[in-house]
């Protein structure tokens, strides 16, 4: 089991709820990413967001500059926002992050998107949102399925490319592609059919309720034909370490509220009511906030149902302070992996 983290990038808040700077965000981000990759993390995700809170727009500049700075961590984009990207850029800049790394340490995670901002930022119009998905993603898998570097392509979202050179290439050839999807038993299906690994973003609710969808996934892929390494499963939840569950707890609540207020403006949410995150934070519901102890018995609870081989947490968020974000990490790392391999070993 890989244990690691994902982060949107958190903007600090000023002690009169007033935001930091954004850049400063970005290199909080840089400085976890190194700190991961340090204290023996498997994983770090760069998500990709647009908005003042959440400013880390640009997945593969902040993969590139980690390759350079850690070791031994894998990194990706979680996720790449391919409906609204061009799926030529995402493929050469994950490239050349590879090729800074050493190789066989980058992957891309091909998401649609949860929020919509991206549409109207780089000129997309909402409607076109599951044809945008389908024609870029069949771009981004003919770039790195390709044997060479000319590429020829036809879509009706995007000019065609006939036999063009697309560089660089992967240190290894390829890189790992992984579906994102929130809970779509299409996307479930899709992934399975493209004998593709799927991640599975939780935000809310039980869970083992995805069990299914890992089931639609894997009996997709077996009618497709596929199976092997590829064929695999990760879970990206909302989860802070501490080193007790009551600290966890209280680091983690009025980031919560301060994300809920942001989200509830933007969508029409109520207002956050406390005992909705405490009903959240308790087994077998979705935030991973505890100790250890804790958190590694739920991820094993957890595979249990969805045989998942990465579980990755984000924490920071709402103003959290990079503090406890490092301990968190640190914890992960040092506490919670050894554990879940004892009790996974156990079984």
């Amino acid at each position: 089991m890989q244990i690691g983290a994902y982060s949107f990038g958190d903007t600090q808040l000023n002690p009169d709820g007033s935001s930091r700077s954004t850049a400063e965000a970005i290199k909080n981000l840089f400085d976890a990413i190194v700190h991961a990759d340090t204290v023996g993390l498997d994983y770090f995700g760069i998500g990709e967001h647009h908005t003042v809170s959440m400013p880390a727009s640009s997945p593969s500049a902040l993969i590139a500059a980690a390759a350079a700075a850690t070791t031994q961590i894998t990194l990706g984009s979680a996720a790449s926002i391919i409906s609204t990207d061009d799926p030529v850029r995402v493929f050469q800049q994950l490239a050349t992050a590879d090729a800074i790394s050493g190789g066989g340490r980058i992957e891309i995670t091909a998401g649609r998107g949860s929020s919509v901002e991206t549409f109207p930022l780089f000129g997309f119009d909402l409607n076109d949102y599951d044809e945008l998905y389908a024609q870029k993603l069949d771009l981004l898998l003919t770039l790195n399925n390709s044997q060479a570097e000319h590429v020829t392509w036809t879509g009706r979202t995007r000019p065609s490319i006939s036999d063009l050179a697309v560089v660089p290439r992967p240190v290894n050839g390829s890189l790992p592609i992984w579906i994102a999807t929130g809970g779509s038993a299409p996307s479930s299906a899709r992934a399975g059919r493209l004998g593709l690994p799927i991640s599975y973003g939780i935000i809310g609710g039980q869970p083992h309720r995805f069990a299914p969808l890992a089931n639609l996934y894997r009996q997709s892929a077996a009618q497709a034909g596929h199976s092997g390494d590829n064929i695999k499963v990760s879970v990206a939840t909302f989860g802070l370490v501490a080193p007790t569950k009551q600290e966890a707890i209280d680091r983690l609540y009025p980031g919560w509220v301060n994300l809920n207020l942001e989200m509830g403006k933007l969508r029409g949410w109520p207002a956050p009511q406390r005992r909705d995150f405490l009903a959240q934070v308790n087994a077998p519901n979705a935030y991973f906030v505890g100790d250890p102890d804790d958190i590694a018995t739920r991820i094993v609870e957890l595979h249990r149902h969805l045989g998942h081989m990465r579980h990755f947490f984000q924490g920071d968020h709402g103003g959290l302070p990079q503090e406890y974000l490092l301990e968190s990490l640190t914890l992960l790392a040092t506490e919670v992996k050894p554990r879940v391999q004892r009790l996974l070993a156990a079984k």
